[in-house]
């Protein structure tokens, strides 16, 4: 009888977690949640701390901010500089205010990018498509079965002969199809994205937070493009009143204001952007949840209406539509809200300029975003 020969696995057992890195999850969740307010952040774990006896005598919330500091996760600064006038630091002189270095910054990505895309490895068959494979020519590090159609330059040999070893033992060696292991490509083709944010003061209303997944999505997003394809570009801006660009690195402190919603200067902004970008494949997303509301003027005043749907503004905004489709840039429409009239209004937005609109909550919004990065990415470079 040919015995086959594998691997055996153990029950699974989780990490055990040391009391920073207990500390340490829920404080990058806090940090996002308070726009990089270190001071609230940490005024929140303690009375979580309170509630939930997170900390014992041994390694206690001071313990944890004196480890974020050694680590390089936090600075403190001082307004007379590092050191009081007597040459001592403290409370007592003034202190020095906390705040996340750039380090902290790209572990927060990171964390946005595992929540996210991690839940679109998981998910499996399905709705769910990671479009992580292809047959490109940039090499990922991944590996994954062989299927009908790969090429074989992408056979990886010491993989696959590791697979024939186990399935049918050294003593009796063969190999057939059912051993092959290919690693997997991307191609080197490029895709410019802008990524619009909508920080209306509706972004906070009715006791939901719209705006802290936006910019979980964001910043996973832009971790994405960052690592797996560095010949993608990012841009992201936000809208209020007017729109404007910012960093990545300043994804964390954004915050919703008293704005209105003006999605034409969003919109102007985000062809801008593109019109400079060499790369032939351009596309724009856009997060919101509420409708149209003001227009900047020629005179540099604001026409602003926040009564149903303004037929001036509406129009100004289908007008974009149509700009950007001529231009050949879809927009893609994340709409977080769900008013009959305000899906309406996008639909018709939609249709002006042949892009794809998605009506969600919050819940897998960055699913979704993630799905349609990727799918879009492989329509278009093969196209």
């Amino acid at each position: 009888m040919n015995v086959r020969k594998g691997f055996r696995f153990a029950p699974y057992i989780a990490p055990e977690q040391t009391p920073f890195e207990k500390l340490f999850d829920i404080f990058q969740e806090l940090i996002i949640h308070t726009s990089g307010d270190v001071d609230e952040a940490l005024d929140w774990l303690r009375e979580l701390d309170k509630e939930y006896e997170l900390t014992d005598e041994d390694y206690t919330i001071d313990d944890f901010i004196e480890d974020l500091k050694a680590k390089g996760f936090l600075r403190e600064e001082f307004e007379d500089g590092p050191e009081g006038e007597d040459g001592e630091v403290g409370e007592a002189d003034g202190g020095g205010d906390l705040s996340i270095t750039a380090k902290m910054e790209r572990i927060i990505r990171q964390r946005a990018l595992d929540q996210i895309f991690g839940k679109l490895k998981r998910s499996g068959a399905g709705n769910h498509k990671t479009g992580k494979s292809g047959q490109g020519d940039e090499h990922t590090g991944e590996f994954r079965e062989y299927r009908y159609g790969d090429g074989l330059e992408h056979i990886s040999m010491t993989e696959s002969l590791k697979n024939a070893q186990i399935n049918h033992g050294i003593g009796n060696f063969s190999l057939d199809e059912n051993d092959l292991v290919v690693e997997d490509t991307h191609y080197k083709a490029q895709m410019s994205t802008v990524l619009m944010i909508d920080i209306s003061h509706s972004m906070i209303l009715y006791g939901e937070d719209r705006i802290t997944p936006a910019k979980k999505v964001a910043m996973a997003l832009a971790e994405l493009i960052t690592t797996r394809y560095p010949k993608d570009t990012l841009d992201i801006l936000v809208f209020g009143n007017d729109a404007w660009p910012i960093p990545i690195k300043d994804l964390p402190y954004l915050k919703v204001g008293p704005y209105h919603t003006n999605t034409v200067a969003g919109l102007q902004l985000a062809m801008d952007m593109l019109r400079r970008k060499r790369n032939t494949n351009k596309q724009i997303f856009m997060i919101t949840d509420g409708k149209p509301s003001c227009l900047r003027l020629a005179d540099g005043s604001y026409y602003k209406n926040s009564v149903g749907l303004d037929e001036h503004i509406v129009e100004k905004c289908y007008n974009m539509a149509r700009q950007a489709r001529k231009l050949h840039i879809p927009i893609t429409t994340f709409m977080i809200a769900q008013d009959p009239y305000l899906m309406q209004f996008v639909r018709h937005f939609t249709e002006a300029n042949k892009g794809k609109a998605f009506f969600t909550g919050l819940k897998g919004l960055g699913e979704m975003i993630f799905e349609d990065y990727e799918s879009n990415r492989r329509k278009r470079l093969k196209g």
